[in-house]
């Protein structure tokens, strides 16, 4: 498949994910679901690397670039995972998908302070929708509060960090599915070493059919992460991001009917914000 494929693919599973992830985590702690998720995601992507990578470049990679990658699984797989997981419990999948487009927003935030690198007068134009749109998709619900929006954007803040780190580690070992793969093994077993002690790993007390939607739900992401790395290694990356947004539709389309309309409130704010989120995404994707 070409790039453009890989990355529509990526964007549909992601969708699905999110959207059976939301049936999941209802039923579960969020860290024990985003330990989960993240320890099959690794099985999947360990898999893919031993059967279509050379392990051998592991050995001429940098000693930076493997810290690097380490450190931008950390941030995007421990850190923005949990946040995801937590704000699908406190807000439901269909409010949170738009909240995640908003990663170009705080890409550019980064990119202004770490590089001295100002948004351009377009780029600016185009942030306006996106932020009306969240302010409407994180003010919607029965009991919302803009405080209700913190998890979600919390994720989008560190999945527009990580980039910085992936970047230091593909200098010294270009390969992106290894690399993807070193920071999912580093964030499982600091998750692991965090978890374990305190007692929060009991698997026993996790209902058997939130743990088999959870297992699915990992395989999906482990999936989607690893076809938007193709995608990205054979397409620009503004069609890459343009087309995993497909994710925000199915997400509020399918939740609603996977976890109950009693825990997804798509009402027609909720669309209109997404809208909006999605149309300034692509305006800034394009710009960039």
């Amino acid at each position: 498949m070409t790039g453009a494929l890989w990355a529509a693919a990526s964007g549909i599973l992601f969708g699905l994910f999110q959207s059976v992830n939301r049936r999941a985590v209802r039923d579960m702690d969020a860290y024990v679901s985003t330990f989960l998720q993240l320890a099959v995601a690794a099985v999947v992507l360990a898999g893919a690397s031993l059967t279509t990578q050379d392990l051998g470049r592991l050995g001429e990679a940098t000693a930076w670039s493997l810290i690097a990658f380490a450190l931008a699984g950390l941030v995007h797989f421990l850190a923005g995972w949990t946040f995801l997981n937590l704000s699908q419990k406190r807000i439901g999948a269909a409010r949170t998908s738009p909240l995640l487009t908003l990663t170009p927003v705080f890409g550019l935030a980064l990119a202004a302070v770490t590089l001295g690198q100002l948004p351009s007068a377009v780029a600016l134009a185009a942030i306006v929708p996106m932020i009306a749109g969240a302010y409407l998709v994180s003010s919607s619900g029965p009991t919302a509060s803009l405080r209700d929006a913190r998890f979600g954007l919390a994720c989008a803040l560190m999945w527009a960090l990580s980039p910085l780190l992936t970047v230091e580690g593909l200098d010294g070992l270009p390969s992106p599915l290894l690399g993807v793969t070193l920071g999912m093994l580093a964030a499982v077993i600091a998750y692991g070493a965090v978890l374990a002690p305190r007692g929060r790993l009991r698997l026993r007390a996790v209902r058997r059919g939130a743990l088999a939607v959870k297992l699915l739900a990992g395989v999906l992401v482990a999936l989607a992460t690893w076809w938007r790395w193709v995608a990205l290694d054979d397409a620009d990356v503004g069609v890459v991001l343009a087309l995993n947004l497909v994710s925000v539709p199915i997400v509020l389309f399918l939740a609603p009917l996977l976890s109950g309309r009693h825990l997804e409130h798509v009402s027609g704010r909720v669309w209109a914000g997404a809208a909006l989120v999605v149309a300034g995404s692509l305006a800034l994707i394009g710009v960039a």
